[in-house]
């Protein structure tokens, strides 16, 4: 909770210049209903002296006597301090809500870069529902904390003020007031505690149902087909019991609070009249000194009307913790070197076919003359997959082969460092990773997945993504061609009705389309390394064969680390990585590996 509120305070620092109008007007206002009492007893005992001596005029004969002048000028402070109140007030409501909205957009954009930044590793730590509920709903919470800071800490002014203001006309009411107050705080201490212990147990059933709602709608399609649509809706929706739950108690531990304020309340203000009463008959008042006492009575117990603001800050401070929460998820540091300029040409040319597939001349080891896009794995071991020792020469075609959640995927994101080993370096051209900057690790090496998301505007954006701005002229620059071509999309894109230019949601892409989409996105953006997870799983057998020879002779030369499970893929490498029960078993030519019959296991098909 410490870090939900040390986030909470730094959204309120970082709202601009709203929290300060909100402060300004609120203790501006507070002042003004603070300074009402006092000047409206002056305007009593004013009229109330002038009356008198109008009546004892009369009396004596000498006529009535006109108000005094100073009758006229206290009512027209009354009447300026109500403006003031009513202009603080309308103010007030204005930089509530810039202020919360500018909070909200700032923990939002906040939380957003940071997941993003984080990459798999926040969604394996939280559901996609959770995340947007957290990003969505209790950003928002966390928002509203400028106004209901500022709000309590306005109530303080007119509290305080109160004290003081019946410490001047007499200690006894001060004393009377200051008990009732001390337990309104106890009440509104206890209201704040429970009320965020609850509020957090809500908003986590609230991020429960959306989760299993996003699920549902991935896993739309399999609902319909099973017809367990009543079913399914019912899963999703079980955490309703408990938001009820959380939801009453909630409403109870609000109803129980203002219960215990109300009777603190009238309790305070009788004894602080009950004690003027005695002093105005003991003559140490006056009657406008007892009518603000009065008010100033109630200004000191406003205090209890802060329920719903210390409600929403209980709320926020909740909300503030599951933000902070989702914080804590690390982020890749990155370093400041750059990729040495290696040379070395010319790269890995494709020999004359054999038997199995096209091959390459003797892979160079890593080392000082290794060729430029060296991938080396020293010692490296993360989530239960140990890879040891490993060596991806430069310009080769390495494929990773194993059963399903043998850690193909993981050694992929290993690879393109979208996560990090728990022990072991991985390292580019003898660098390690964690040591370049984020600009060139991105530079140099591309990603392709099983199921791509497309980003951007165009076909041509969506292609483009992560290029530099002057490789981005235009929706169909050289680049973006080049990569469709390579990727085998090229044909399709220009069938579209405005090329490269078509707006994604304009395009309706199969599949394979998008599949070839996403690669072509990869072969734009490697500069030296091309790792594909299972990139090709939905493209057909025509189409797999021409990416396959594009992959295999890469004008370019970049060393291509390809997750397989087509035999295929496997016997057109260069070498082949065989995992086995999150491990690496062994490293060799898929004809050196295919005479062990476990490896020929793993494809489930006879021998080429």
């Amino acid at each position: 909770m410490r870090a939900g509120d040390r986030l909470v305070m730094d959204a309120v620092r970082r709202g601009g210049p709203w929290p300060v109008v909100l402060a300004v007007t609120a203790v501006a206002g507070a002042a003004g209903e603070l300074a009402l009492p006092y000047a409206a007893g002056r305007t009593v005992d004013a009229f109330t002296g002038s009356l008198s001596g109008s009546l004892t005029g009369s009396l004596s004969g000498g006529g009535p006597q006109p108000f005094a002048s100073g009758a006229g000028g206290w009512l027209v402070a009354c009447a300026a301090l109500v403006a003031c109140v009513m202009l603080c007030e309308s103010v007030g409501v204005w930089a509530r809500g810039a202020s919360g909205a500018r909070a909200a957009a700032g923990l939002r954009l906040r939380v957003l870069r940071h997941v993003l930044g984080a990459g798999p590793v926040a969604t394996r730590r939280f559901p996609e529902g959770e995340l947007v509920t957290r990003a969505g709903l209790n950003a928002e919470e966390a928002g509203r904390a400028p106004e209901t800071i500022t709000g309590a800490l306005a109530l303080l002014v007119p509290t305080a003020g109160a004290l003081v203001a019946l410490t001047l006309i007499h200690p006894v009411l001060t004393a009377a007031l200051a008990a009732g107050i001390v337990l309104v705080l106890l009440v509104l201490r206890a209201f704040l505690r429970t009320t965020t212990a609850l509020a957090g147990g809500y908003q986590e059933a609230q991020g429960e149902i959306a989760a299993r709602l996003v699920g549902a709608l991935d896993g739309a399609r399999t609902i319909a087909a099973a017809g367990t649509a009543d079913r399914e809706a019912a899963r999703v929706l079980a955490p309703l019991e408990a938001l009820r739950r959380h939801g009453l108690a909630l409403w109870r531990a609000n109803a129980s609070a203002g219960v215990r304020a109300g009777l603190v309340v009238p309790l305070a203000e009788v004894a602080v009249l009950a004690a003027g009463g005695f002093l105005l008959a003991s003559g140490e008042l006056t009657v406008g000194e007892l009518y603000a006492a009065a008010r100033y009575a109630v200004l000191g117990t406003a205090l209890s009307t802060g329920l719903g603001l210390i409600g929403a800050l209980a709320r926020a401070r909740s909300a503030g913790a599951r933000l902070a929460a989702l914080l804590t998820v690390p982020r890749p540091a990155h370093g400041t070197r750059p990729l040495p300029a290696t040379g070395h040409e010319p790269r890995a040319r494709p020999l004359p076919a054999t038997g199995h597939g096209p091959r390459t001349r003797p892979l160079p080891a890593a080392g000082p003359g290794a060729q430029e896009g060296t991938l080396e794995f020293r010692g490296v071991a993360a989530d239960g997959l140990t890879v040891g020792d490993l060596v991806v020469p430069g310009g080769s075609v390495t494929a990773v082969v194993g059963r399903s959640g043998s850690g193909k995927s993981l050694l992929a994101a290993l690879a393109a460092r979208l996560t990090d080993p728990e022990r072991g370096t991985i390292l580019l051209d003898g660098v390690p990773l964690p040591e370049l900057t984020r600009d060139e690790l991105r530079r140099a090496i591309g990603c392709a997945f099983d199921r791509p998301v497309l980003v951007g505007d165009t076909m041509g954006d969506a292609i483009a993504l992560g290029l530099p701005a002057a490789s981005r002229e235009g929706p169909a620059s050289d680049a973006v061609v080049a990569a469709a071509m390579a990727a085998r999309a090229d044909g399709f894109v220009r069938r579209l009705p405005r090329g490269y230019a078509t707006p994604l949601p304009e395009a309706p892409l199969s599949g394979g389309e998008r599949q070839r989409i996403g690669l072509a996105r990869a072969f734009a953006q490697a500069g030296r390394l091309l790792v594909l997870d299972d990139a090709t799983s939905s493209l057909d057998t025509v189409t797999e064969r021409q990416v396959g020879r594009a992959l295999t002779a890469d004008p370019a030369g970049r060393t291509r680390l390809v997750a397989a499970h087509r035999l295929a893929t496997a016997a057109g490498a260069d070498q082949v990585v065989w995992l086995e029960g999150g491990a690496v078993r062994a490293v060799g030519t898929h004809a050196g590996l295919w005479r062990d019959p476990a490896y020929r296991a793993v494809f489930q098909e006879a021998a080429p």
